[in-house]
């Protein structure tokens, strides 16, 4: 899903697609009934409406949005091919677009109507510092496979870690890249700290293509009933990759 996102620090930010028609929905109705300004790009930053949710119709799989006070702008809204929408609910950004929009009435005033999104971005502040993890002699999650998956269990290395999550490498491929999809009871063998042991749900899914035109997979994690030992190992690692780059950095210069 491509959403304008211009953001200079969009680095600071992490973003996580949901396509559940039910948290879709969820989420659009809470936007409502908090009465959340929106705003809608027209033709990109140079038309901008802000607008709000005043009902979210799961029945038609439609949202009803108030209209803007300029008929000009209305017209030009009608006529667009494609609109995109961003808000903001409980310091979260919501991105989403649609297609086109129709006029409708809505409690006897004038409205517009959009179809329900098929899939939303929420982009969060990163809650987490994430630290690389090493590539050389990579840390490594053992993750126990479904029976639909072969059974057993398998081993990926790790990109990176922070407290909220890991991003791992599936160059085989083997897991998929199901959003939301959760694996339990995975072990994490921290160099110096120690195992841990949590659940994961994966995020997002990005599929790369390497120098030698291989294939590889990075899935974004999110830990999930992780205790609170197996945290305060996580930050214990975390700490100690942070003084090792630190080091080196000093070495270096």
């Amino acid at each position: 899903m491509q959403s304008n996102r211009q953001d200079a620090d969009l680095e600071n930010w992490h973003d996580f697609e949901v396509v559940s028609r039910r948290e879709i929905i969820a989420l659009l109705r809470s936007i409502g009934e908090k009465n959340q300004l929106i705003r809608m790009l027209v033709q990109g930053e140079a038309d901008v409406c802000v607008t709000s949710i005043l009902e979210v119709d799961a029945d038609n799989n439609t949202v009803i949005l108030d209209c803007s006070i300029n008929t000009e702008q209305n017209q030009r809204i009608l006529a667009a091919k494609s609109l995109s929408y961003e808000t903001t609910l409980d310091k979260i950004r919501i991105l989403f677009e649609s297609e086109r929009v129709e006029k409708c009435t809505f409690e006897g005033a004038p409205a517009l109507k959009i179809a329900l999104p098929q899939a939303l971005i929420r982009l969060q502040r990163r809650e987490y510092y994430r630290m690389s993890t090493p590539v050389s002699n990579p840390v490594r999650v053992v993750i126990p496979l479904p029976a639909e998956l072969g059974g057993g269990s398998s081993s990926f290395p790790l990109a990176d870690i922070s407290c909220g999550g890991i991003a791992m490498l599936d160059n085989k491929l083997l897991l998929g890249d199901s959003i939301g999809k959760q694996y339990t009871d995975c072990r994490i063998e921290l160099p110096e700290v120690g195992p841990i042991v949590t659940s994961l749900q994966i995020r997002n899914s990005l599929d790369l293509t390497l120098l030698n035109n291989k294939s590889n997979r990075r899935l974004g994690c999110q830990f999930t009933d992780m205790a609170r030992g197996a945290l305060n190992s996580v930050q214990r690692y975390i700490t100690k990759l942070e003084r090792e780059r630190n080091a080196r950095i000093a070495g270096l210069g």
